[in-house]
C-alpha cells in the first residue's frame, strides 16, 4: 500500500531524510569530537539503506525500517522529553504517523481501539489548496499566508473530550516540480488569489501529482483544552437562539465537562429579578436551575442561607461546596440552596454571580454527582470564562427588553405591514441625525392621494338589548333581596325592613316604566352602601342563612351585583366580535396579495374596518384605479359572507342577536398621517375631516321622511353621494346577484341631513344566505328565521 493511494494532492509524497542528513553531513565536520562522531554514526547508518535518502512512499517500508528511522530522529525526538512532549513525524496532510513520542502513543491509546486521529477544521478540498499555497511559496516564489490554526479532539480515560493545537516544523522537506507541472505566472497567482473556493481552477494550475514532496514533517503538539474550552464557551454564547436548540445545554455542559476535567457536569442558570428580589428559571430546552429545583421562581432569602446571600448578591463573588452531604448535615438541612442541592443528588457544587458594575444579573450553577470534585482550588477556573458569560448576559437582558418592546409594539400598537418600510425609513434617517450629533427629530409620516374603504358589521339593537339584560339582572336581584326583607320582617319586626321593601318596589316600578341611563348606579349604589350591610347582619338570624347563603352565591364576585343576563350578553358580543375579526383577518390575507394596501379593525359593538390604498402606501409605480374596484367589490362579498358565517352560529351564542352591514363609498383620494399621540392613522385636513364626520354618524341616519334607520338587518347599506359611485356599485351588486349573494330587491334611498354633511343616498339590497356551509340553498333574511324557528 502506498501512503499517496486514496488522497488527491498536487503532491506526490515520499519520505526522505535527506535534508535531514545534510545537516548531519555538516556536523560530521564539526570540531566537536562527541558532535562528529554521533553525526557520523547517524550517517553511517543511512548509508546501509539509500532509500532513507532517496525517498520511498510504500507504507510497508516504514514499518521496515521503524528501528533505523528512529535512530536518524533520536535528537529531533529526545528520549529524555518523549514522556512530556507531545510529538510526531509523518507526511504532509497525511495521518501516516512514523514516529512518535510516548506521551503522544498513551493519548492515543487511552483514547480507544475505536478511535480514529484525524484533524478537525480541516475540509478535503482545503487540504488540496492547502498543499497548492505550500508549491507557491516553494517553487515559485509567490508567497500566501494560509496558516491556519489546526487541532486534534482526543478523548481522555474518563471520555472527556481534549483539545490539542498542532504546530507544524517543515524544516525538513523538498518540493520540484515534474514534467506535467504547469508554469505559473504572475497571471495565474493573480487569478489564484480571488478564486480560493474554485478547487477546479486549483487542480488545473496544479493537477494533482504533478510535484514531488521529499522529506517529512515534525508535528509539535499542545494541549490546548482549556483555552479551547474558553474558546467554545465564547462561540456558544454568541450564537443567537441557541438556547431554544435541544443540543445547546448538553454542549455546553460538555464544554464545561472539558474545562474542568469532569465527566458527569452539569450547568444551570437562574436570573436574579432585582425588582422583586427573587431568582427566576431561564425559559429554554432544557434549562435548569439547581437553586430552584422544580420551582420556577424563589425569593433570593428562601433559596440562600445569609454567607451565600451576601457572598453572591453583595460582594459578587463565586463560592464552592465540595461536599454537600456533609455541609447537609452540619446545616441540619436548615441552609436553602444545600438542601436543594441535596435533593437533587448533587454531591459538590459552585455558584458564580454573573454581574456587572450595574449589579447582579444572574447565577451560574456547576453541578456534578461526585463529592469534591468541585472545591474551592479549581472553582477559580471559572475567572477565565466569567467575563464572555457576563457578556452574553448583557447581551441577553438587552435583545429580551428588545423583544419585550416588539412584542408590546406588535400586540398593543402594530404598524401595518403595508406601511412598515415607511416608519423603517424614517427611523433609520433619526439614528443617522443622531449618530452626525444633528437634532434627530421622527418626522411626520403621511401617505397622500390614498383612497379610503370604510365598513362595518354593527350587532342591531345593541343598547337595547344590553338595558334589557340589565333590567333581567337587577329586577331579580331587587326581588330576591324583598323576598329576604319580607321573611326578615316577620322575624324581627324593624321598620327598616319595610323601608327597604319599600325603596325596592320603587326601583322594580322604575325598571318597567322608565329605565334610564343612570338606573344601573343608582341600583348598585343602594346595594353597596345600604342593602348589603343589611343582609349580612341578617345571618344573626338562623332561619334566614339558607336563603342569604344562596343569594350571595347568585353574586358576581367582582361586582357585588348579580351578573348572569349581562354577562350571557357580553359574551354573546365578545364571541361575535371575535368570530367575525377571525374571519376579517383570514379575508384580508388574500386581499394583500391581490395588491397591498393599509388595513385595520376596531372592535366595537360589532367590527369595523378601514382600508387604504394607494401609490404613495405601496412605494411603488404600480397602482392603477382597476386595484381600488377590486378592493371595493371584494369588501362587498367578503361582508356578505361574515353575515353568512354570524347567522350560520346564531344558535351557539348566548343571547340571540342581530347585525347589520354598512358600506361608506368616499370617492375623492385624501391624505392619512400617523398621530404619534394617539399611536393611530388618522386623515388630513379639514376637507377630508368630513370623510371621518360621516363615518362616525352615518349608521344612525334615517332615511329621509321616514324614522327608518338606514342600516337594517337582513340588508346591506352603501353609502354614498356621488352619481358616479352609485353606478359603479350598481354594476358590483348586478355580479353579486349572479353569484347569489345578493337579492334582486335593490333600491335606493336618500338619508337625512347630518351636521355639516347633505346630499348622501344608499343603496339597499337583501342578502342572501346558507342554513349552513353544506347548504346550497338560499334564503333571505325573513326565509332564513321561518326555516331556523321551523
Amino acid at each position: 500500500m502506498d501512503i499517496n493511494d486514496n488522497i488527491e494532492s498536487p503532491l506526490n509524497v515520499k519520505i526522505s531524510f535527506n535534508k535531514l542528513l545534510k545537516q548531519y553531513e555538516t556536523l560530521a565536520l564539526s570540531t566537536d569530537p562527541f558532535l562528529a562522531s554521533k553525526a557520523n554514526g547517524v550517517l553511517d547508518v543511512a548509508k546501509q539503506y539509500p532509500e532513507l535518502r532517496d525517498g520511498f512512499s510504500r507504507v510497508s517500508s516504514i514499518k521496515e525500517r521503524e528501528k533505523e528511522i528512529a535512530f536518524i530522529l533520536q535528537d529531533t525526538f529526545s528520549p529524555l522529553l518523549t514522556h512530556n512532549e507531545i510529538k510526531t513525524a509523518s507526511a504532509p496532510f497525511n495521518d501516516v504517523i512514523f514516529n512518535a513520542s510516548e506521551r503522544f502513543k498513551n493519548i492515543i491509546k487511552t483514547a480507544g481501539d475505536g478511535f480514529q486521529l484525524q484533524m478537525k477544521n480541516m475540509p478535503h478540498d482545503d487540504i488540496y489548496v492547502g498543499a497548492c499555497t505550500i508549491i507557491l511559496g516553494f517553487c515559485h516564489g509567490f508567497n500566501i499566508n494560509f496558516k491556519r490554526p489546526f487541532y486534534y479532539e482526543i478523548p481522555d480515560v474518563n471520555g472527556i473530550m481534549r483539545y490539542y493545537k498542532i504546530l507544524y516544523n517543515a524544516d525538513f522537506c523538498e518540493i520540484t516540480p515534474g514534467e506535467n507541472a504547469p508554469k505559473i505566472t504572475q497571471a495565474d497567482y493573480d487569478e489564484l488569489l480571488d478564486n480560493f473556493d474554485n478547487i477546479a481552477l486549483w487542480k488545473e494550475k496544479f493537477p494533482p501529482n504533478s510535484y514531488t514532496f521529499k522529506g517529512f514533517v515534525i508535528s509539535n503538539i499542545f494541549d490546548v483544552t482549556d483555552d479551547q474550552s474558553i474558546s467554545n464557551i465564547k462561540s456558544s454564547l454568541i450564537s443567537k437562539d441557541k438556547r431554544k436548540q435541544n443540543s445547546f445545554v448538553e454542549g455546553f455542559q460538555d464544554i464545561f465537562s472539558s474545562l474542568f476535567g469532569i465527566k458527569d457536569l452539569k450547568v444551570g442558570f437562574s436570573i436574579y429579578n432585582k425588582e422583586e428580589d427573587v431568582f427566576e428559571r431561564i425559559y429554554g430546552s432544557g434549562m435548569h436551575s439547581y437553586l430552584l429545583g422544580k420551582k420556577t421562581t424563589k425569593q433570593c432569602t428562601n433559596a440562600l442561607c445569609k454567607w451565600s446571600y451576601d457572598k453572591l448578591l453583595k460582594e459578587y463573588k463565586h463560592f464552592s461546596v465540595s461536599d454537600v452531604d456533609k455541609m447537609f448535615e452540619l446545616s441540619q438541612g436548615k441552609a436553602p440552596h444545600i438542601a436543594s442541592l441535596h435533593e437533587q443528588g448533587v454531591k459538590s457544587a459552585i455558584f458564580a454571580p454573573i454581574a456587572n458594575d450595574k449589579g447582579l444579573m444572574g447565577i451560574i450553577e456547576i453541578v456534578s454527582t461526585k463529592k469534591q470534585v468541585l472545591n474551592s482550588v479549581n472553582a477559580n477556573k471559572l475567572e477565565d470564562v466569567l467575563p464572555y458569560i457576563v457578556s452574553a448576559a448583557e447581551r441577553n437582558i438587552e435583545e429580551e427588553a428588545n423583544l419585550i418592546e416588539a412584542i408590546i409594539q406588535k400586540e398593543c400598537t402594530s404598524i401595518h405591514p403595508s406601511v412598515h418600510w415607511r416608519f423603517v425609513k424614517e427611523a433609520k434617517n433619526f439614528i443617522k441625525s443622531e449618530m452626525l450629533g444633528e437634532q434627530a427629530a421622527f418626522k411626520k409620516i403621511a401617505f397622500e392621494n390614498i383612497y379610503p374603504l370604510y365598513g362595518q358589521i354593527d350587532i342591531k339593537g345593541s343598547s337595547e338589548a344590553r338595558n334589557e339584560a340589565t333590567k333581567q339582572d337587577l329586577a331579580l336581584q331587587l326581588s330576591a333581596a324583598k323576598t329576604i326583607f319580607e321573611y326578615a320582617v316577620k322575624i324581627e319586626p324593624l321598620p327598616i325592613y319595610d323601608q327597604f321593601i319599600f325603596q325596592i318596589d320603587e326601583f322594580l316600578l322604575a325598571l318597567n316604566v322608565h329605565f334610564q341611563v343612570d338606573s344601573e348606579q343608582q341600583i348598585s349604589t343602594f346595594f353597596k352602601n345600604d342593602i348589603d350591610s343589611a343582609l349580612k347582619h341578617l345571618y344573626v338570624i338562623d332561619e334566614l342563612k339558607p336563603h342569604l347563603d344562596l343569594y350571595f352565591e347568585t353574586l358576581d364576585d367582582k361586582l357585588g351585583m348579580l351578573y348572569n343576563h349581562r354577562k350571557q350578553y357580553d359574551n354573546t358580543v365578545t364571541l361575535i366580535n371575535k368570530d367575525m375579526a377571525s374571519l376579517l383577518d383570514k379575508k384580508q390575507k388574500d386581499a394583500q396579495r391581490m395588491y397591498p394596501h393599509y388595513f385595520e379593525r376596531f372592535k366595537t359593538d360589532g367590527v369595523e374596518h378601514n382600508m387604504y390604498i394607494g401609490e404613495s402606501i405601496t412605494k411603488e409605480d404600480s397602482f392603477n384605479p382597476i386595484y381600488l374596484y377590486n378592493l371595493r367589490l371584494w369588501q362587498l362579498q367578503v361582508m356578505c359572507e361574515m353575515e353568512n358565517d354570524f347567522y350560520q352560529k346564531q344558535h351557539k351564542f348566548p343571547v340571540a342577536l342581530d347585525v347589520a352591514s354598512m358600506v361608506l363609498v368616499f370617492s375623492q383620494p385624501l391624505t392619512i398621517s400617523f398621530r404619534m399621540d394617539e399611536k393611530q392613522f388618522d386623515v388630513d385636513g379639514t376637507y377630508n375631516a368630513r370623510y371621518e364626520i360621516v363615518k362616525k354618524r352615518v349608521d344612525k341616519a334615517f332615511i329621509k321622511g321616514t324614522s327608518e334607520r338606514v342600516t337594517q338587518k337582513g340588508k346591506i347599506s352603501i353609502v354614498y353621494s356621488q352619481k358616479q359611485d352609485e353606478l359603479e356599485y350598481l354594476r358590483y351588486i348586478k355580479f353579486l346577484q349572479a353569484k347569489h349573494y345578493v337579492d334582486t330587491d335593490e333600491e335606493i334611498v336618500e338619508l337625512e341631513d347630518l351636521q355639516s354633511v347633505t346630499g348622501l343616498k344608499a343603496i339597499r339590497v337583501s342578502i342572501l344566505y346558507h342554513r349552513s356551509e353544506k347548504d346550497k340553498a338560499f334564503y333571505t333574511y325573513n326565509d332564513l328565521m321561518k326555516e331556523i324557528k321551523a
